[in-house]
């Protein structure tokens, strides 16, 4: 073989991925280059014939797997956002690989009895704040992976974090295989009722796929706005169904059998740690502490929210009648009801906001409220290699210090997974000099035609402004060890730099500057600004229904003790029918492609925490809001120094404690969601 430039040192600006040069072919040898040399360095401090301290076990652990963290973070980043047959075979291979070698790690009686002789003397050790963090923190990870079991637990426990890897593996590959399976190839008569930027979506999708005239997939960015405009009632039934089945289809991809698998596994390896369920073992390091905790706020917000879907289904049926329709609202006709409903009671169309916010005016937005709260400034750069060409990078500073790259891949394209996330090819450190991010926001947003402005939906725009918070999360990062970096954070705590930012958008100083009409280049009038901001809690019961109803499942598989022969399909249901779920909405996530969920561990029995951060960050944003200032510089500071650059190096309820200067309230929640009244 060439050169392999993962393995090279890179010249690249900032030490970038040398996009340009990596190929699939260079993954395997440089993950089994990388998997030796750490393996050598862990197997160094496993046997080393000194005492353990804290800087020649902690500390160098920290410094071990450097190579192993540069190739996995440029190859996970690509099998999730540019894939092809030859990465996702990598992907499948390597999947249990990888496992096998944090589990040899994780398990390895000798590291850890030096981890836990200093965990058990840190009074003797003389640390700093910082560093008894992060003894706490790895010697926390070392115990839930199994450190103390005894050895034919270890065997076991070894046996299925391998097993759930590959499944988690397969789980996203199949959603991504039927997405891409599916295609409704139609004329212009069957688009009456979209928006032109929709049609124009339509026309590209059609042009990528090979086909003539226009086209609708399963991904969101295509299916929800032909839900919301299509007058073809029999065609939105026909794409709903496509969308919500993605994974349940009954063909090579369907997922159901992996979902009664996972789930079974994940129920034997909480229980080998001592815990009765997934979700008890799961949630023993978050915020809620237990799954009880966490129902239980799902439980006090479902009630109003489901009231209020119940109105807003009633209004909706009464609408149908108006126009003289014979047949009982369903789940495909929702959007588009609702959106005639928003047109009727606030003279506000979706169609007449898309031309003001323009993906590149939206990134700019962005950018300016990081400048206004935190000091950064933005550059592109066009040197940087990057991984399709649809990708933008910017140079980010503060006070003209260099401070990170940051990656915009914002299109959606058959060889990337639907949704949006924010990831690294790089983490912030100061362990041994200044390491500084790179960081990259994916998104799934239709691209325009050649020439044309890529316009967004409001909520397409909050999505840009909640990933971007999660970039800022792993820009602004100031900590010395990587394990505490950016977003190493519990999981109902993570979303909170993310879900807080979006406030930003709805702010009037934002929409005015940055809102501007693609053709005319004028700002949106105070009229539509207005309209906008008094409909910013319309049908809010259905997208609060839509969310917990997942949330409710994802818990439900978790509570399980004994998840033997579960039958997916069943289940969900059962679940579904015990929260009392309207028949008129469907779950934002059905199991069979719920990829938070069963695509890995990141989310599950997690999911919840999405309501949990918005708890945080509805209170959150009121500080500022009390100041009488959005942009108050004394509430931005204690929001970067305790939340934003803080990453993990302080318990999180704590950390909101200072910046807040008390605890959360739910009531913020509520009435953002305009639910309080209900």
């Amino acid at each position: 073989m060439s050169v392999n430039p993962l393995l090279e040192n890179w010249s690249t600006p900032h030490e970038a991925p040398p996009f340009d040069r990596i190929r699939p072919e260079h993954f395997r040898a440089a993950y089994d280059r990388a998997l030796i040399l750490h393996r050598a360095e862990i197997a160094q401090i496993a046997a080393s014939g000194e005492p353990a301290s804290f800087d020649n076990t902690i500390a160098a652990l920290e410094r071990s797997g450097k190579l192993l963290m540069r190739v996995e973070s440029v190859f996970s980043n690509l099998a999730s956002a540019d894939t092809n047959d030859e990465l996702q075979e990598i992907e499948r291979e390597l999947a249990p690989v990888l496992a096998r070698h944090w589990n040899e790690i994780y398990l390895d009686a000798g590291l850890f009895a030096r981890i836990d002789d200093l965990f058990a003397r840190p009074e003797a050790l003389g640390l700093d704040t910082e560093e008894m963090r992060v003894l706490e923190r790895i010697h926390l990870d070392f115990v839930r992976a199994g450190a103390k079991l005894a050895a034919n637990d270890k065997a076991e426990l070894s046996k299925l974090t391998e097993e759930l890897a590959g499944l988690g593996v397969q789980f996203g590959q199949n959603v991504l295989a039927d997405e891409q399976n599916y295609i409704l190839s139609l004329t212009r008569d069957d688009l009456a009722g979209l928006p032109e930027s929709a049609i124009a979506a339509a026309r590209e999708t059609a042009t990528e796929r090979g086909l003539e005239g226009y086209a609708v997939t399963t991904s969101r960015s295509s299916a929800e706005p032909f839900l919301q405009f299509a007058e073809r009632r029999d065609l939105r039934e026909k794409v709903f169904k496509a969308w919500t089945a993605r994974g349940d289809n009954g063909n090579a991809y369907d997922n159901n059998a992996l979902i009664a698998e996972t789930a079974k596994l994940r129920v034997r390896r909480a229980q080998l740690m001592g815990y009765p369920t997934f979700a008890h073992f799961r949630l023993a390091d978050t915020m809620a502490k237990t799954p009880e905790t966490a129902r239980k706020l799902l439980d006090k917000v479902w009630g109003p929210a489901r009231a209020r879907a119940m109105e807003e289904r009633n209004a909706l049926q009464a609408l149908v009648a108006e126009e003289g329709g014979n047949f009982t609202l369903a789940a495909w006709d929702w959007r588009f009801y609702a959106e005639k409903l928003r047109k009727a009671r606030y003279d506000l169309d979706e169609g007449e906001i898309q031309p003001y916010l323009q993906l590149s005016k939206m990134i700019e937005a962005a950018f300016y409220t990081a400048h206004l709260l935190f000091g950064l400034d933005f550059a592109e750069r066009h040197d940087v290699p990057v991984y399709h060409s649809d990708v933008r990078v910017w140079d980010v500073t503060r006070k003209g210090a260099h401070v990170g790259l940051f990656y915009g891949d914002y299109f959606a394209r058959p060889s990337k997974r639907g949704g949006a996330w924010m990831s690294s090819f790089r983490d912030q450190e100061r362990l041994d000099g200044d390491v500084t991010p790179l960081i990259v926001n994916v998104c799934n947003f239709p691209k325009a035609a050649p020439g044309e402005p890529a316009l967004l939906s409001f909520d397409e725009a909050r999505t840009l402004f909640h990933e971007f918070g999660h970039a800022l999360h792993g820009l602004l990062s100031n900590v010395r060890f990587p394990r505490l970096s950016g977003t190493n954070v519990a999981r109902d705590f993570v979303e909170l730099p993310s879900q807080i930012f979006e406030h930003w958008l709805e702010e009037p100083a934002i929409l005015e500057r940055f809102a501007v009409h693609a053709a005319t280049d004028q700002p949106m009038p105070k009229a539509l600004l207005e309209k906008l901001v008094a409909a910013r809690n319309f049908n809010q019961g259905f997208h609060t229904v839509e969310f917990l109803a997942s949330a409710f499942v994802d818990l439900d598989f978790h509570a399980l003790s004994n998840a033997e022969n579960v039958d997916a399909h069943e289940f969900e249901r059962a679940a579904l029918a015990r929260i009392g779920m309207p028949d008129e909405i469907a779950m934002r996530h059905r199991s069979a492609h719920f990829q938070h969920v069963f695509a890995g561990d990141g989310y599950s029995a997690g999911y919840y925490s999405y309501l949990w951060s918005e708890v945080l960050d509805a209170d959150g944003f009121k500080a500022f809001k009390e100041t009488g200032d959005a942009f108050d510089p004394a509430t931005a500071q204690r929001l970067y120094e305790f939340v934003y650059s803080a990453g993990g190096t302080r318990d999180f309820a704590e950390a909101y404690r200072l910046f807040r200067g008390r605890e959360p309230g739910i009531d913020a929640l509520l009435e953002g969601r305009g639910l309080k009244a209900a």
